[in-house]
């Protein structure tokens, strides 16, 4: 996987902002190619925010996106806590709501995407509905 580049102006590093948006951008097109059909981008609900929702064959994946330079304190994936976890239920319970579903009518999951360092670890159904 290719590594995000630095920008070359001011102190030649991207900013937090820029940093994430290149690795969501990263993640979406390895889920594309994966075979995953993009749906939104930024979900932002009162409360919270979802890196990138995706279709898996009428599946609706939210997906936490992570990036460490490396696996010192247990790597990205490890960084998507419980309290983590339980905003991305409840941002997904209020987008599904706006879009006249819910976890009862919907068939989803939660998958982490996480680079570390050069490494790229796609965890599908990283947690439940309970967690």
């Amino acid at each position: 996987m290719a590594q995000i580049p630095a920008r070359t102006v001011g102190s030649g590093q991207l900013s937090r902002k820029e940093t994430g948006a290149a690795w969501e951008a990263q993640a979406r097109a390895f889920l594309e190619r994966k075979g995953l059909r993009f749906i939104a981008a930024n979900v932002h609900e009162r409360g919270g925010e979802i890196d990138l929702i995706m279709d898996d064959r009428g599946v609706t994946v939210f997906v936490e996106v992570r990036y460490r330079r490396a696996s010192l304190y247990g790597g990205a994936a490890a960084s998507v806590t419980r309290s983590k976890q339980q905003k991305l239920l409840h941002t997904a319970r209020l987008w599904l709501a706006r879009h006249n579903g819910s976890f009862d009518t919907v068939d989803c999951r939660f998958d982490v995407l996480a680079f570390t360092g050069n490494e790229t670890e796609w965890i599908a159904n990283a947690f439940s509905l309970h967690a």
